[in-house]
């Protein structure tokens, strides 16, 4: 009898996960499944509880549950339990334990496909929930500079600033965290000594009603900085779009989430995942998706 790994979000159209992540589990030839659990607000507690089912071994976590998930589990990872966030799920025994790839998947993507060396740099980060906390806290390990956060939602930014100034407290880390109001976009002043901005919100997610828009305008993106935008569905995004055409450098989200994919691939079957096969096969869909 096969098993099954679930991608649980809402919406889950765009998503590319399922192609790469069973191209890799057929690679090794196992009976396992990676399915789209689409999950409404309403129907969250019922699909995590499900995964004790005999049938299941875990699932990943996406946009909008990140967060929501983490008092549905049985136990957190150290670093999901500093991040506050949750993109992996794995069953050990009768017993779901929550994990945060995210930040690996960000860090290698970024040094190995951005050819970026954070430490010392100054980053701005646009949104504040479960992406921009894993992407916040893997910066400040990495002993970046300054951080500025910019969210919709102020009080949000004002949180996450807030958790990672307690985690500085307590590692002596030295980053300067501030926060903006969103309407600081429009400003160029916003980004006058950052050398990378970080787009962690859906904005440009092609398939949701965000389809089409970009959070900044090609005038207030510095020339040479690098821009890297999470959103992998379209490439290029309309960020990414804008960076280009204000003469910065660019990088899209699909590295990172293969890297992400990657390890949540080898906490579910303890081998190690084959990455340029899963790489590859993100590229040929997402070209044919696209």
């Amino acid at each position: 009898m096969p098993k099954f790994i679930g991608l649980i979000g809402y919406p889950l159209e765009h998503s590319l996960s399922p192609y790469f992540q069973q191209v890799a589990l057929e690679h090794y030839q196992f009976d396992i499944r990676y399915e789209k659990w689409e999950t409404s607000p309403k129907g969250l507690g019922l699909v995590v509880a499900k995964i004790k089912e005999a049938q299941n071994l875990g699932a990943n976590v996406t946009v909008p549950y990140k967060e929501a998930v983490l008092p549905l589990l049985d136990e957190l990872d150290g670093q999901a339990m500093l991040i506050g966030a949750v993109n992996t799920i794995v069953k050990r025994g009768n017993r779901l334990i929550g994990f945060n790839t995210d930040a690996y998947g960000f860090i290698e993507a970024l040094c190995k496909e951005g050819h970026f060396e954070p430490e010392g740099k100054g980053v701005v980060i646009l949104g504040a929930g479960g992406a921009a906390r894993a992407v916040s806290f893997a910066l400040v390990q990495r002993k970046i500079s300054s951080l500025t956060i910019i969210n919709r939602t102020f009080e949000r930014a004002k949180a996450l600033a807030d958790s990672l100034k307690g985690y500085m407290a307590e590692t002596e880390l030295g980053t300067a965290v501030t926060t903006l109001p969103w309407q600081n976009l429009s400003s160029s002043e916003a980004f006058d000594h950052c050398q990378l901005i970080v787009n962690c919100t859906t904005i440009g997610t092609k398939y949701t009603s965000q389809e089409g828009q970009s959070s900044l305008s090609s005038e207030v993106i510095p020339r040479g900085i690098l821009v890297y935008d999470l959103v992998y569905n379209p490439w290029p995004t309309p960020l990414l779009q804008m960076a280009r055409k204000a003469g910065a450098n660019i990088l899209g989200g699909l590295a990172m989430l293969v890297y992400q994919g990657a390890a949540s691939f080898r906490l579910w079957t303890g081998r190690e995942a084959p990455v340029d096969i899963m790489l590859n096969k993100a590229k040929e869909i997402s070209h044919l998706k696209m």
